[in-house]
């Protein structure tokens, strides 16, 4: 009785009108008038209305269906009708309609408040908004890999368990290691260094963890991070990397995801200009001369915060790259600049429309004396970083690496308001549940 099931995505089509299809799903929207009950099934991949008729299948399972809630599981069969009336233009008149998982009161209902979604974000992930945006995040992380791969860089696993910094002390979370504290890592960086001594060219996808106090609506304290460190790669190298990543990852998500973008009505535009990655360059000095000239209140020096990318945003309409920033606001392994040792060769790339920092990098200091100094001025204890330092004693290169925020460029590329909605389960102050 039962034909081969099908996604309801493979069945939309000219192709299947007049035939039989099986699907399986969940009741997403339902009505009942007289003695037919209209029922919105969605799976994995679409939408579509099933007519169940008592006339066919009896008055109980209309009666039934009238009573059930939504995210009811179910199974039906039945004859694919065009139907313009009906969502996607098509509908099943189905001669089998099969209850798996029954469902009562579903608790999100619409019109709830963030905070209560946020609750049930175990339920909420099950919305076609989240679904959809969870699809633009698969071919991010699949095109970011397929980039390195298809560019013979190696990948590497390295650990997340630290027991030093790598981007200031007052972000870390400590957990007890045995009867010692470690720290969840911030990031891969220095562990990839190590690994371009023999590999060259090494990358890594790991989750990093920032106890940032802030709650603002680009910020997590545990988010998914794309990075990668290279050896002979001075900063102009790696930015160019940088470049060429972002843009095959945005050629990507525009072939393979243009309907979920749709569905999310983001606009395409900047998108397009993005496909190419000959993005612009301005150092630190013009960004600080472009807000001044806005009105902004800002001295050289000062570190760029939300609002001032935001400015900056508006000036350019694809990424961007800011360069040669103050060393005092950036990390201890940044090389200073040979020309101008106030500055380190560094850089940030800012996605336009006002979302700011994706990505930040640098070429890193490979002195052992320099390196050891800038540490002691940042506060830190050597003895923490002897491995670390021992890098640059046993046959030291110049080499350069970056790391990407991969739910910061989902938002982006998605158009989303908050980057909670970039990742399944979001982590920041005071969200910790489910």
């Amino acid at each position: 009785m039962v034909a081969e099931w099908k996604h309801i995505e493979d069945i939309m089509s000219e192709e299947y009108v007049g035939k039989r299809v099986c699907i399986r799903g969940w009741i997403y929207r339902k009505s009942v008038v007289g003695g037919k009950a209209f029922v919105r099934v969605r799976d994995s991949t679409g939408v579509i209305q099933v007519v169940v008729d008592r006339e066919v299948l009896g008055d109980e399972i209309v009666k039934t269906l009238k009573d059930m809630g939504l995210e009811a599981s179910v199974k039906t069969c039945g004859i694919l009708v065009k139907q313009p009336r009906a969502p996607g233009g098509y509908e099943i008149h189905t001669d089998y309609f099969e209850i798996v998982g029954t469902s009562r009161d579903f608790p999100i209902k619409g019109n709830e408040g963030i905070e209560y979604l946020l609750d049930h974000r175990h339920l909420w992930l099950r919305s076609r908004r989240l679904t959809e945006i969870m699809k633009i995040k698969h071919t991010v992380l699949k095109a970011g890999r397929d980039y390195f791969i298809e560019n013979n860089w190696w990948e590497v696993t390295p650990p997340i368990l630290t027991a030093s910094a790598v981007e200031g002390g007052a972000t870390l979370f400590p957990v007890k290691y045995f009867d010692k504290t470690a720290y969840l890592s911030q990031s891969a960086q220095l562990y990839l260094e190590v690994l371009i001594y023999s590999l060259e060219k090494v990358w890594s996808l790991t989750p990093s963890f920032r106890a940032e106090k802030s709650r603002t609506r680009r910020h997590l304290a545990e988010y998914w991070h794309l990075e990668a460190e290279a050896a002979w790669y001075n900063m102009e190298d790696m930015m160019k990397v940088t470049a060429e990543l972002v843009a095959y990852i945005v050629d990507k998500v525009l072939e393979s995801n243009r309907r979920q973008l749709e569905f999310l009505g983001r606009k395409l535009d900047v998108l397009k200009r993005s496909r190419e990655p000959n993005y612009p360059a301005i150092k630190y000095d013009e960004a600080i001369s472009i807000l001044q000239k806005k009105g902004v209140n800002i001295e050289w020096g000062d570190d760029l915060g939300a609002d001032e990318e935001r400015i900056l945003t508006q000036e350019f309409e694809t990424p961007f790259f800011i360069t040669h920033f103050p060393k005092d606001i950036k990390s201890f392994y940044m090389k200073m600049d040979a020309n101008d040792p106030r500055v380190v060769l560094g850089f940030d790339l800012l996605a336009p429309e006002g979302y700011g920092e994706i990505i930040g990098g640098s070429e890193r200091e490979d002195n052992y004396e320099v390196l050891y100094q800038r540490i002691i001025e940042q506060g830190y204890d050597p003895s923490n970083y002897k491995w670390y330092l021992d890098l640059r004693k046993y046959g030291s290169v110049p080499h350069s690496g970056f790391g990407l925020g991969i739910e910061r460029l989902v938002m982006w590329i998605a158009g989303l308001d908050h980057i909670r909605d970039a990742i399944p389960f979001p982590r920041y102050r005071g969200r910790i549940y489910p």
